[in-house]
């Protein structure tokens, strides 16, 4: 009985894992192996690490500093392509998509669409925001998710300069 669990040919009731656990004095996650047949697991093929560079504004922009403070882990399945970092949002002028102490997966590129988030260098590219890019008849807007900021106008005058696209927000619960 216990070769047929243990190589999958018939799998036994949770009372009964519980007391070959008990009689073998070993864990159950050793013998249950309903996981191996379940339909929503997926095997990770590669972890790769992506760099956090530091923390970038979700309200008034901050001095931008790129030193690699920590590195996270992620699956290689499904990453967006791309040369890929992430910042820790500052602020909320991005909640509630994207919440103070967030983590956001940053893919460098130097344009973005109408509509999009990006993390962009500002004030001589010594201050970094994150914010949704808005492009009206040639003139470029910051623009905060939360009402309680106001947009940030780009122009000759002040320039603006974006470092990529977010991609992703993960936060810690």
């Amino acid at each position: 009985m216990i070769s047929a669990y243990m190589n999958l040919r018939s799998n036994p009731s949770h009372g009964v894992i519980q007391k070959i656990a008990d009689y073998f004095q070993i864990p159950k996650s050793e013998i249950d192996t309903t996981y191996k047949n379940a339909n929503n697991i997926q095997s990770i093929s590669k972890v790769v690490e992506i760099p956090v560079l530091g923390e970038i504004a979700c309200g008034d922009p901050i001095t931008a500093e790129e030193n690699i403070e920590e590195f996270r882990e992620r699956p290689a399945d499904n990453l967006p392509h791309g040369d890929l970092f992430y910042l820790k949002a500052k602020g909320d002028s991005m909640e509630p998509k994207i919440p103070n102490e967030s983590f956001v997966l940053i893919r460098e590129q130097a344009d973005v669409e109408n509509g999009e988030i990006a993390a962009v260098l500002v004030n001589g590219d010594t201050e970094a925001t994150l914010k949704k890019i808005r492009k009206l008849h040639g003139v470029i807007l910051l623009e905060a998710l939360n009402d309680a900021y106001e947009p940030y106008i780009i122009s000759k005058e002040n320039l603006a300069h974006i470092l990529g696209k977010a991609v992703e927000v993960s936060f810690e619960l």
